[in-house]
């Protein structure tokens, strides 16, 4: 039987992935009030330590790593108001992540999505 973690080429947002995610996860969050998405703007930096994130958490956020957030416990519906912050797109975030560009990603999509599995 295959494992929910054996499945390649697909993220496993399970209950460990939650868990060591959780202080990125509260962070991206927030993002949803212009109050935080406003001191957010204002000092990167400051905002991932008062939500308590690892260094390597840290890192990814102000790099916008989006396949490090997502390896290092990163919900989607969460790491894409970070993305939507700096005005990328679902499709952006889904070429990132299958390694196409926004536009091939796009079109792979209207064609009916993957067709490689």
């Amino acid at each position: 039987m295959t494992s929910r973690n054996d499945l390649p080429g697909t993220y496993v947002f399970d209950g460990p992935a939650g868990r060591r995610g959780r202080p990125l996860n509260r962070l991206l969050q927030s993002l949803r009030t212009e109050d935080a998405r406003t001191g957010f703007c204002a000092d990167e930096a400051a905002c991932c330590a008062r939500f308590g994130l690892s260094a390597e958490q840290t890192a990814a956020v102000l790099q916008r790593d989006w396949q490090a957030m997502l390896d290092l416990g990163g919900s989607i519906f969460y790491v894409y108001k970070l993305a939507m912050m700096d005005g990328r797109s679902m499709q952006y975030l889904g070429g990132v992540f299958t390694g196409m560009s926004e536009d091939e990603f796009t079109a792979a999509m209207a064609a009916g999505g993957r067709t490689d599995v």
